[in-house]
């Protein structure tokens, strides 16, 4: 028999970024949180000395033991789905913090065309403009209700940067100035800025300054070492949980982090959630922390597996087009270009994960879609996140993969090349979709999330046409020779292309197109709420940390109107006018 221990106000599944505000936020308020963790504890000092390419970047140190929990994926339902064995596509955190540590720090709001998208698609170009298979669907809340928490992430944050001229109006400026401006930043602003378009320095989680944020929390200013992506910051210059809001909970007194503890259930009773089942993952003892309140604050993909374990809400079928846990799984759809250069030289081996420039022309709905066949755009932009020795070999195209050739083209071009990217957004088809396998199981036999996914003609029209800018772009920087990389096939789950999951438990207006409403509280159970970028209805064409960040104020701000006036629907579900088709 499981252990039942004493109830709290809030318990967490997981304790990341979304815990650790609700947690920070919560605890201030003087309501007890407690936060499960099935990974271990990490605190600042984990992490020095660990500048190791190997066994970091290459051998994925920070991230989830897949042989002890994984996924299975297939493109379509005529495949059998195949568990992933190793990391490839993107990577899963582990440990406290989760991937709020190892990330890279790019912290972008998305547009105000993101929240009403399908609104505002049909009053610009009509109905007719979306494709039958395209479950897309307005997100029940607008930029603008939105915006005050982007502006509470960043403050929290310090993210350093600059207005972007083409982004949605700010309450304030950003904190702290932007990054450096290196060569290769400042010939990208200039070729753009040549070519019509309108370049920003990207939005960074690195800091420029040292920072006390509004919670008193010490941030220290970046040596652009070059290690972030896949490695914590030893130095505390990254904005991550550990130096941020678990720190700020923690302090209050009324938090408590319980770290190897894997949560398997949700429980329900009578229409509410009572507490979740857990198991220590050291000595396989099974407790029941019961709490007023239940957040799942887990990564997407667990998020989802979750609540279809626990039989929470009705499970997405894509024949139909009903049920809403599982539904719009998106991802992202990524082109690339590279430049070589003869005569120009550039320290590629230094950076920050958020050093860069980018541009907005060719995102959302900021430029005209009537004759394109595709929607939506992406950012294009340049990164000075450093080049590691091991994993980084530019060549041109046709060069020999291995051998004398290889070795000379590796070493004359490692600081002569200059690498662009589309990071282009990913829109919801109906046959891409998150359900529980039917053959895999974990160890503790329940079964294993399995993905369905694969990129659509939306995407491959979109990621070719906006892809295109890359070479032009290097072209008027001045690169001897450009490589374009735009045209993308099948999806598969092996090459590394980003961690930006999304979708499965998508927020809405209407319960029937949706799990969650705008605070992130599920419809079906008033105490039950679930945030991260789980509820994005779309993936827009930026890194989602910014809009995770954003939604997880709005909840904790929920969590507590909530405890504040002894429960109840925090929003009026209504029947949107446009539905969506199926």
């Amino acid at each position: 028999m499981p252990t039942e221990l004493d109830r709290v106000d809030v318990v967490t599944v997981g304790v990341g970024w979304t815990a650790g505000i609700i947690a920070a936020e919560l605890t201030k308020a003087g309501y007890t949180v407690k936060g499960l963790e099935r990974g271990e504890e990490k605190t600042l000092e984990d992490y020095l000395h660990q500048k190791d390419e190997l066994r970091y970047a290459l051998r994925y140190e920070m991230m989830q033991d897949l042989s002890k929990e994984t996924i299975t994926f297939r493109n379509n339902s005529d495949m059998n789905a195949l568990p992933m064995r190793r990391h490839g596509s993107f990577l899963l955190g582990t440990d406290l913090g989760g991937s709020g540590v190892h990330w890279n720090g790019q912290t972008y709001r998305f547009l105000p065309y993101d929240f009403e998208i399908r609104s505002q698609t049909e009053e610009r170009y009509g109905e007719d403009k979306i494709p039958d298979y395209m479950t897309l669907q307005d997100w029940g809340i607008t930029y603008d209700e939105l915006e005050p928490y982007y502006d509470r992430f960043e403050k929290t944050c310090g993210i350093a940067g600059e207005e972007n001229p083409l982004g949605g109006p700010r309450s304030d400026s950003y904190p702290l100035p932007p990054m450096a401006e290196t060569k290769m930043i400042r010939m990208f602003k200039e070729a753009a800025t040549n070519l019509g378009y309108h370049p920003f320095h990207m939005p960074s989680a690195n800091l420029t300054e040292n920072y006390e944020n509004p919670d008193g929390q010490q941030l220290y200013e970046c040596q652009y070492c070059a290690f972030c992506e896949r490695f914590g910051c030893d130095y505390g210059a990254k904005a991550d949980p550990i130096v941020t809001v678990l720190p700020t909970a923690q302090e209050t007194g009324n938090f408590e982090i319980r770290t190897n503890s894997n949560v398997t259930r949700i429980l329900t009773e009578n229409g509410e959630a009572t507490g979740v089942l857990f198991v220590d993952t050291k000595t396989g003892e099974e407790f029941i922390q019961p709490a007023d309140v239940v957040a799942v604050t887990s990564y997407v993909l667990n998020n989802v597996r979750l609540l279809l374990t626990s039989e929470v809400g009705t499970p997405y079928d894509p024949e139909t087009g009903e049920g809403v846990i599982g539904k719009n799984y998106c991802y992202q759809v990524m082109g690339s270009a590279n430049g070589f250069f003869e005569d120009e030289k550039f320290n590629t081996f230094m950076g920050a994960g958020a050093l860069g420039a980018a541009f907005d022309d060719y995102n959302g709905d900021n430029f005209d879609h009537s004759d394109l066949d595709f929607l939506h755009g992406g950012e294009i932009a340049i990164t000075q996140t450093g080049r590691r020795p091991i994993n980084s070999n530019p060549v041109p195209d046709g060069t020999a993969s291995w051998g004398s050739e290889f070795k000379e083209q590796s070493l004359k071009y490692f600081n002569r090349s200059l690498n662009l990217r589309l990071q282009g957004s990913s829109l919801p088809s109906q046959n891409n979709y998150l359900d529980l396998d039917p053959t895999y199981t974990d160890r503790y036999g329940d079964p294993l999330l399995r993905m369905t996914y694969d990129f659509t003609d939306q995407d491959r029209n979109m990621a070719q046409y906006c892809g295109q800018v890359l070479g032009e772009m290097l072209e008027e920087m001045g690169a001897d020779h450009v490589d374009v990389d735009n045209e993308i096939g099948n999806y598969d789950i092996v090459p590394y292309q980003t961690t930006h999951n999304t979708g499965g438990v998508i927020m809405g207006e209407d319960p029937e197109t949706s799990a969650v409403n705008n605070y992130n509280q599920m419809w079906d159970y008033d105490n039950l709420f679930v945030t991260g970028a789980s509820a994005f209805a779309h993936n827009s064409g930026y890194n989602p940390t910014g809009t995770v960040g954003a939604l997880a104020y709005r909840c904790a701000e929920g969590i507590q109107e909530f405890l504040d006036n002894g429960g109840g629907q925090l929003v009026e579900a209504k029947k949107p006018s446009r539905k969506m088709r199926t």
